[in-house]
């Protein structure tokens, strides 16, 4: 069984920066799929297991964009 979270993400402009946020996260354990969508600010993480809230932080972080919590 898999979970679905969204979270809120500032920053995000264009399809480079969906880009960036979706590589970033996808290299966290357990992640199946990322969508995130610049438009929105929203991040869509789907994994095997619930993700703990600071590592999809630090993972924004590293793509030079910040979380804001869940949505």
């Amino acid at each position: 069984m898999s979970t679905t979270t969204v979270y809120k993400v500032s920053g995000m402009t264009c399809g480079h920066c969906e880009s960036a946020v979706r590589e970033e996260v996808s290299a966290l354990a357990g992640v199946s799929a990322v969508e995130a969508v610049a438009a929105t600010g929203l991040v869509t993480i789907t994994a095997a297991e619930p993700l703990d809230d600071e590592a999809v932080r630090a993972a924004v972080d590293e793509a030079g964009y910040e979380l804001s919590g869940r949505a």
